[in-house]
């Protein structure tokens, strides 16, 4: 009898492979597993098994299998199917989903090996000169690789070169496959066998007198032996000995030492400090724990509406305590890894060495151990705490799943597929898991809240701040008015300098947001009014004062900072608009005794970036703190009085149906930053609008005002909770054939859909990386069956494909675009 596998490949094909296997290799494999399969001429592939059977392909002949590439599932039955369902929903395919769930080192990657074809007579005069170096060079060293085979040509494109080389059968070609992931091992020393007893040690000192380096390494390794139970590493009796690595090396030579390997995690915490017990939970807070009980026990997600400083994660806190003592596995999702520097901290204070962090900052290999360390349920993964990312990771018995900040857009990929929402996502992997699910937000998004309303999720709110403070105050500061009686120094009005002189003589700190990174956003010739353009992209290049460079910040191109106009050559180049760059560096003058710090994604590109900044403006070292919205969501600081927003219109003027929902919660959100100790924080707006409805409801924590609002109009747009939106966008550098394809396609969705479709049209930045871009929208009615629209879509998209013009038209599909 013949066996066969299907397997998911990491590529965007929608239906598995099928490939052939021996019968004992069918009794070994698994769904979940890893296998090497050859693909395409001659690629081989890392894929994953989906179900082993009997029956043969009947379009194609199976293949073998490379080779099977571990002895247990790499993912479980849970992950496969919550990856056909992200798959089916967000309108991608499998293999798009297996490439982003699983952490790139267990893609392994193939390379070309070029070998010498043995059986063949070559003739020196038949090659060129550079085909007899590749030759020659196989004469001496018998495998090359393709970078090796470049070095010695000299040459970066080698294709042509091996492709005469193959025609004259000189040389043939092999794939291998390699593995990216590498154990870390730590080296460790004891004493040798042979000098275990205290005659033998004797004699050992004795004849080590005339080497008074090396007894002193087994001195200090007798001290570390006394002093600790855990094993010696070498590093630590370096330090201890004040000798080298040579002098041990030596010493393990002679035998009087021996050294040996332990694989350990890259990333492990200090589970030697003492656990802190967890806090006493106000009436409030237990209420709402109440609240949330009689929700899970419905099998229902619940919805936590708590006030900034409320004592939100205390709550999660004593549902993850109560999930680990039942034995399960729970996962805390947070929109930003800014968050999780944070929060790690106070976790491990409760829970010790049970908990695993995972988000992109962390290299490939600590990714791996964090995932290997789920998969088989280690204690140290009992808690994991990550970004959006981490819902991927091979649970096998989860028990609780907490989103926090679930309004976040950062919990929502744009790309590369799948498109998925972070909060939808975890949601399902919820259900799936039967675990009970907990949203929480000072400001939910209006889908979530809809919900809760509506009885599809049930709800428990805070509406006290922990320790009773108060709401911090705001007050909207009008700078029309203040331009006009030119009372503005810079960008700060006078009242927002008092306010902030005032609080740094209490010696207390301050936050000032700013949301756009950089110095400023346009730099214009005086005279002509030209200002340089990215070549690829339809934006202004911004000025980037710190590093003296013009940047786009969609493709990174980036250009020195001009001396002339590039126009007209008038030396008169003058700034448009502000960045975080542009207020830290008016701080600084008009405050030059302050420490000014700024956090923004120029400042923390490095793994530690966050941390620095963030430990910094806690330990008071920092004075002002300057940021866009990564430091709106949920950092607690106890220090801080005030909160300063520089510009609030520009988040009131971005065009999308979602702009005033998301003013309202950012600046709630960044004013829920002040004050969260004993005294009232102060929030200072900016506007040159101050009697616009969002900023009047934000100043007085209206939220149900907002939300009512937002829904009304909604409802009479046809957009989310009442409708759903899915996106289909277009892209292809040729501007005239995207026209016609987006067109065509329009009118298709038109014929099914009628009014609900909007656009072809172009978005504020019509082109990106050399890509021209175009959206259609389509709103879908609540009621309508999901799955057949999609169909509806598809069937399109194939007459799409069918034209040869439209062929080379990229087209994405983004479900619940927000």
């Amino acid at each position: 009898m013949s066996y066969f596998i299907d397997v998911i490949l990491p590529i965007p094909l929608e239906r598995l492979f099928t490939y052939s296997v021996s019968a004992e290799e069918a009794q070994i494999l698994q769904a979940g597993m890893r296998v090497a399969v050859p693909f395409g001429k001659s690629k081989i592939y890392t894929a994953l098994v989906h179900n082993i059977h009997t029956t043969a392909p009947t379009v194609y002949e199976a293949k073998e299998i490379h080779q099977i590439l571990e002895d247990e599932p790499l993912v479980n039955a849970f992950q496969i199917k919550h990856w056909e369902w992200l798959a089916d929903y967000y309108m991608c395919t499998i293999g798009e989903v297996f490439r982003s769930a699983v952490p790139s080192a267990f893609l392994l990657e193939s390379e070309t090996l070029i070998l010498k074809n043995e059986n063949t007579d070559v003739k020196d005069s038949d090659l060129k000169d550079d085909e007899f170096l590749v030759f020659e060079a196989l004469e001496h060293q018998p495998i090359l690789k393709v970078h090796e085979v470049a070095a010695i040509v000299e040459r970066k494109n080698i294709l042509p070169i091996l492709n005469r080389l193959l025609a004259k059968k000189v040389i043939l070609l092999k794939e291998e496959i390699y593995a990216q992931y590498k154990p870390k091992l730590v080296s460790y020393v004891a004493l040798g066998e042979a000098y275990t007893t205290e005659e033998a040690l004797i004699k050992l000192l004795e004849s080590l007198t005339r080497a008074p380096k090396q007894s002193q390494v087994v001195l200090s390794l007798f001290q570390l032996q006394a002093s600790t139970k855990k094993p010696i590493k070498v590093s630590d009796l370096v330090e201890r000995s004040g000798s080298s690595n040579a002098i041990i090396k030596s010493l393990v030579k002679k035998g009087i030492l021996k050294d040996y390997k332990i694989q350990t995690d890259r990333v492990s915490f200090n589970s030697d400090t003492e656990q802190s017990t967890l806090k006493e939970l106000n009436e409030f807070q237990n209420t709402a724990i109440e609240s949330i009980a009689a929700s899970f026990a419905q099998e229902k997600v619940a919805l936590l509406k708590g006030v900034t400083s409320s004592g939100k994660t205390e709550v999660y806190v004593k549902l993850i305590q109560k999930c680990i003592e039942e034995g399960k596995q729970a996962l805390y999702l947070l929109p930003e890894i800014a968050l999780t520097t944070q929060l790690i901290g106070r976790l491990q204070n409760y829970f010790g060495g049970q908990v695993s962090v995972y988000h992109s900052k962390y290299s490939i290999h600590e990714r791996v151990e964090v995932w290997n360390n789920v998969l088989t349920q280690k204690s140290k993964a009992q808690v994991v705490i990550g970004a959006r990312s981490s819902l991927f990771l091979p649970f096998s018995n989860l028990g609780l799943v907490v989103i926090d900040e679930e309004h976040e857009s950062s919990f929502k990929q744009f790309d590369p597929a799948p498109r998925y929402h972070a909060r939808d996502a975890a949601i399902v992997l919820g259900k799936l898991h039967k675990a009970n699910i907990l949203l929480g937000s000072a400001t939910p998004s209006v889908e979530s809240y809809f919900n809760a309303l509506n009885g599809k999720y049930g709800y428990a709110e805070i509406n006290k701040r922990f320790g009773n403070v108060l709401m911090p105050e705001i007050e909207l500061v009008d700078i029309k008015e203040e331009s006009r009686k030119r009372k503005m120094k810079g960008h700060f009005s006078e009242r927002l300098l008092e306010k902030i002189a005032e609080t740094l003589d209490l010696g207390e700190q301050v936050i000032l947001f700013q949301n756009r990174r950089g110095y400023a956003p346009i730099m214009e010739c005086a005279t002509c009014g030209h200002s340089p353009q990215c070549p690829n992209c339809d934006v202004s290049l911004t000025y980037h004062q710190h590093r003296k460079q013009l940047r786009c910040h969609y493709c990174s191109y980036y250009i020195p900072l001009q001396e002339s106009c590039q126009a007209c050559g008038s030396a008169k180049l003058d700034t448009k608009g502000f960045g975080t760059e542009q207020v830290e560096k008016e701080l600084r003058e008009l405050f030059p005794e302050t420490k000014v710090g700024r956090m923004d994604l120029d400042t923390t590109r490095g793994k530690y970036g966050y941390e620095k900044i963030i430990t910094a403006f806690e330990q008071q070292e920092i004075d002002i703190l300057v940021g866009t919205q990564m430091l709106t969501k949920g950092l607690d600081f106890r220090n801080v009085s005030l909160v300063g927003i520089m510009n609030a219109d520009s988040l009131l003027n971005f065009p999308d149906y979602r702009a005033h929902e998301r003013t309202f919660q950012l600046l709630t959100q960044v004013a829920g930053r002040a004050g969260r100790t004993k005294k009232r924080g102060e929030v200072l707006i900016q506007t040159y609008n101050p009697y616009h409805q969002i900023l009047k409801q934000v100043s007085v924590h209206d939220y149900e005002g907002m939300y009512k609002e937002q829904l009304y109009e909604r409802r009479q747009f046809k957009y989310p909770p009442i409708n759903r939106i899915l996106k289909v966008t277009f892209k292809h550098k040729d501007y005239n054939k995207l026209n016609e394809a987006a067109e065509w396609f329009g009118k298709g969705l038109r014929n099914v859909f009628g009014e609900n479709v909007l656009g072809p049209e172009y978005p504020p930045v019509a082109r990106i990386r050399n890509q021209y871009i175009k959206h259609i929208t389509v709103k879908i009615n609540k009621e309508a069956h999901l799955g057949k629209t999609k169909n509806s879509i598809k069937r399109i998209e194939k007459s799409f494909n069918a034209i040869a013009h439209f062929r080379s038209v990229r087209v994405i599909y983004n479900v619940d675009h927000i």
